[in-house]
């Protein structure tokens, strides 16, 4: 599943190419796709036709695009078009002349600009991903709503509940640290807790964790505010570094809008590793194995050595 870097790559992409343009036609071939979207496809077709789309933003692995009327009013958007890309979504820019992808969900036609591609297409192999419109509300701090140009204080109803994010400039790692010490959970489990801190998955979760030399059992409340710091330094590290090599991609299903795929996988440390040498433990010297535990009906990846199992382990 696309985690934080992967979707910022889209987010940026798409910032580029349909930021500031109008939506002049939307095609829906499978309605599965806005099943968020209560009242329909006409519904949906109308609140986008004639629209401009301001701006792309993110919080955690939510985008969405504020939408105006009138792009020369200061009037603020009321309304969002809000895409999840689940599992297997993809978000492809493409000249309306490119062949329709086998699992083409949504297309959209933007207004003509010279040096960009009209189309914007909603492709989804798994159908976990959608897109809906949806009304923006304020946020509940005041501050922008996610990563974007235009710094609105404003944020999907659907996506209010989202914790920010570590990439997110308003990130307030004290009142992560409070929220940390007032569970009774696993590290690994509060990385993952979208309500906690948003954008972090299984993958990134686990490469923080072993650059931070944490086990994914510690428990939240034995947490110091140095440990904190640790863990989300290396989160942010680890993202950093990932959206510079274009995401992570395993295969097929995670592309940027033109259709690449990121190659930050060659990077990985701990995750997917498994029976490998720990490389921390091979520039010391020593031998080590990067293990594979089942964590959440998923796997967890570490170093024995590195990330020593607490005695006090919420597993």
């Amino acid at each position: 599943m696309p985690e934080l870097p992967e979707v910022e790559v889209v987010r940026r992409g798409l910032e580029r190419w349909i930021a500031g343009r109008t939506i002049t036609s939307v095609a829906v071939p499978d309605p599965r796709s806005i099943r968020r979207h209560a009242l329909g496809v006409e519904d949906f077709r109308g609140n986008l036709l004639g629209t401009t789309v301001l701006d792309v933003v993110r919080r955690g692995k939510f985008l969405w695009f504020p939408l105006s009327d009138d792009p020369s009013s200061t009037a603020v958007p009321h309304t969002a078009l809000v895409a999840h890309l689940g599992m297997s979504g993809q978000l492809l820019v493409e000249s309306r002349e490119q062949p329709h992808e086998k699992h083409l969900k949504v297309r959209l036609s933007f207004s003509l600009r010279p040096d960009a591609p009209e189309e914007l297409r909603f492709v989804d192999q798994r159908i976990f991903g959608g897109l809906f419109v949806t009304s923006l509300i304020p946020t509940s701090d005041g501050l922008p709503g996610g990563s974007g140009g235009s710094g609105l204080a404003l944020i999907p109803a659907e996506a209010a509940h989202i914790g920010r994010d570590p990439l997110d400039p308003d990130f307030d790692l004290e009142a992560l640290h409070q929220k940390f010490r007032a569970r009774k959970t696993g590290l690994k489990r509060a990385l993952l807790d979208q309500s906690l801190v948003s954008g972090i998955g299984n993958i990134y979760a686990d490469e923080a964790l072993w650059a931070a030399k944490m086990h994914y059992a510690r428990p939240t409340e034995t947490m110091r505010r140095p440990d904190t710091e640790r863990i989300i330094h290396a989160a942010r590290e680890v993202m950093t570094r990932a959206l510079d090599a274009g995401g992570t991609s395993f295969d097929s299903l995670y592309v940027n809008v033109n259709g690449a795929s990121g190659y930050f996988a060659r990077s990985l440390n701990a995750y997917g590793r498994e029976g490998k040498s720990c490389y921390r433990c091979e520039e010391l010297g020593l031998t080590s194995i990067i293990g594979r535990e089942t964590f959440m009906n998923r796997s967890s990846y570490r170093c024995p050595f590195c990330q020593p199992k607490p005695r006090n382990a919420r597993l």
